[in-house]
């Protein structure tokens, strides 16, 4: 049997190679007739979308995109649910070897524009009922240089996606771009500026494929479903690419997420491998909608935030499993993991996200120096990118500054943000974020991005938002604001702040409190001290002016 090493050697050098080839790795080398994906209906009715019909439908759509004048290394985004429609444009894009900018459909135009008008993006698929986003607008100009492509019938013109493939050949022949060619850039934001670009390239796909195996234990004979969005990290790589280049089936589920209609999933296709945020355990734990006594799970899987212990109980009374905590960034894909895999299966320690995969070596490093801070210390997570063959971050697209951030000078370890201590087995044990980001139902959310479409408001002079607990979610914004003295503070206010970052930046990340205080906590160079604002929440002496 091949050891996981063999293995990470074998899946490294396919996909690094400088003759690899997306479109084929990811779809033409695998059967015709094998189902890459099980596409299910909010009716629960459902079809098999098979390698065949994958490669048919995205060769056309890449000739149409061919013709709209996309080649190589050009971007072209998608603001798409889940389905059908996704995975060809996907597979269009690379055969063609341009790169895939994913958007989260719960963006709104601001937050769309940043990550498309100053990349070059020369096309735009984007599903009916969310075509309105792109119209031009004065947070999201028009481009004449950009095209359009929606699912739906358009009034206006707008190229329709069945059109277009049922008008064009399939392409001739895909483009060998090479391993080090980036496939996708996908946008993460921090604590300040503009969300940053993060280049994909395929090799990475080698990382991914390890951890659908080892750590999630993708067999052939598994129903397996992730449900997490295909907007960010987690669900893109292993609902969609990591099943794409095993070459296993997937069930995709186009619609949003509700306990009923997730319940009615596992139970009616016979689930046995699942994987969802932590927010999705919690709301199925606290729905009102009954369990189905027919369940059929032999693996569930939590990321994108830390799991919290008491789901785990429930979910072996309930789902007849545990949930096994796994941890990763847009950055890595997924580096710590409670593996499932046999191989590597190992005993669940309470509050513990697991030990390395194979293929990553990470550290606890101290925070005064890049020196492992020992057995049960508190220290920052590192990678030791010299002992991680896996490693395939370099750095952010055109953002030399924030990519010096995560680099020592060395460029022997990456900072992932994140603290934590080792125990003396290597299980890690999260502990908090070292930076301000927010994690919200497996959501990166920068805190800049919401401060700046708030302190864009006609009343407001500045703003700070920082994360708190939820049982839900995990964190939920709450913002602390300074008023310009002419501006009345008020439950009207409040609301009007709120659907400022609902529309201005995304559904999802609005402020759940408010409070509006004379001045905010800063440093002497003027950098704002979130810290102390969450200090305050938690001692109490901030009160909200509404929820």
């Amino acid at each position: 049997m091949t050891s996981p090493e063999q293995h990470m050697a074998d899946l490294l050098a396919i996909f690094g190679s400088p003759a690899a080839c997306t479109a084929e790795l990811l779809c033409d080398r695998h059967p015709a007739d094998a189902v890459a994906f099980t596409l299910v209906e909010p009716d629960l009715t459902a079809r098999h979308l098979t390698f065949g019909e994958l490669t048919e439908s995205s060769g056309r759509m890449a000739s149409a995109l061919a013709d709209l004048g996309v080649g190589p290394g050009d971007r072209v985004a998608t603001l798409m649910g889940k389905s059908a429609e996704l995975v060809i444009a996907l597979l269009a894009i690379w055969r063609l070897g341009a790169v895939h900018v994913p958007l989260f459909t719960a963006f709104a135009p601001p937050a769309i524009g940043v990550r498309i008008t100053g990349n070059g993006t020369k096309v735009v698929f984007v599903d009916a009922d969310q075509r309105a986003k792109l119209d031009p607008s004065p947070a999201f100009p028009a481009d004449a240089g950009r095209r359009i492509i929606t699912t739906g019938p358009a009034d206006d013109g707008t190229p329709a996606f069945a059109d277009l493939i049922a008008a064009h050949p399939p392409l001739e022949r895909a483009v060998v771009a090479g391993g080090d060619a980036p496939v996708i850039e996908l946008f993460t934001s921090g604590t300040t500026g503009s969300p940053k670009g993060v280049p994909v390239p395929l090799r990475a796909v080698a990382a991914f494929a390890m951890y659908q195996e080892y750590g999630l234990d993708h067999r052939p004979s598994d129903v397996f479903w992730n449900a997490a969005d295909p907007g960010w990290a987690y669900g893109l790589y292993f609902s969609l690419v990591a099943p794409l280049a095993l070459g296993r089936t997937a069930v995709l589920v186009h619609s949003g997420f509700s306990p009923a209609l997730t319940w009615s999933v596992l139970s009616r296709f016979a689930v046995t491998n699942f994987a969802a945020g932590p927010t999705v355990y919690r709301a199925l734990r606290h729905a009102d909608a009954p369990v189905p006594e027919n369940l059929r799970l032999r693996h569930c899987s939590s990321a994108g935030e830390p799991l919290t212990q008491d789901v785990i109980p429930w979910a072996e009374r309930t789902l007849g499993v545990p949930v096994l905590d796994h941890y990763g960034q847009t950055e890595l894909g997924m580096a710590v993991a409670n593996a499932w895999h046999p191989d590597l299966r190992g005993e669940v320690r309470p509050g513990s996200m697991g030990r390395a995969l194979p293929g990553w070596t990470v550290e606890i490093l101290r925070p005064d120096g890049d020196i492992p801070a020992g057995t049960g210390v508190t220290g920052r997570v590192s990678v030791d990118c010299a002992h991680s063959p896996l490693m395939w971050f370099t750095g952010y697209q055109d953002a030399e500054d924030r990519t010096a951030e995560r680099f020592s000078p060395d460029r022997r370890w990456y900072y992932t943000g994140d603290v934590a201590t080792k125990d003396e087995d290597g299980y890690l044990f999260f502990a908090a974020r070292d930076d301000d980001v927010i994690l919200m139902g497996g959501y990166r959310i920068g805190p800049f991005d919401v401060e700046s479409v708030l302190a864009a408001h006609e009343a407001v002079v500045e703003a700070a938002v920082v994360g708190v607990p939820d049982e839900l979610r995990g964190e939920v914004l709450v913002a602390f604001v300074v008023l310009r003295p002419t501006a009345r503070p008020g439950d009207e206010l409040v609301a009007e702040l709120q659907q400022a970052v609902k529309t201005g930046f995304a559904a999802h990340a609005y402020p759940r409190a408010i409070h509006f205080v004379p001045e905010l906590p800063k440093t002497p160079s003027g950098k704002t001290q979130r810290f102390l604002l969450r200090q305050r929440l938690q001692a109490g002496s901030a009160r909200p002016t509404t929820h």
